[in-house]
């Protein structure tokens, strides 16, 4: 028990420094984004980098406000 938690401490912290890179296509204004303190552009990519902790999140979040994601690469 004790050498399993350690590994599964050491995986976590590994994870937490790692950092994905995803690009993002056809991103509108929404009511989702209209709480942040910047407007999207309608065209072009965005970027957005996101931790590995959050990755599923953010997925979630960018279909909800209408994106694509063209590519991930990490960072």
């Amino acid at each position: 028990m004790l050498g399993q938690s350690a590994l599964v401490g050491a995986a976590n912290n590994a994870a937490a420094s790692r950092v994905f890179v995803y690009e993002v296509s056809g991103l509108h204004q929404t009511v989702e984004n209209d709480n942040n303190n910047y407007a999207f552009r309608q065209s072009g990519s965005v970027f957005i980098k996101v931790p590995y902790a959050r990755m599923n999140e953010e997925m979630r979040r960018i279909t909800r406000m209408g994106g694509k994601i063209v590519n991930i690469a990490a960072s």
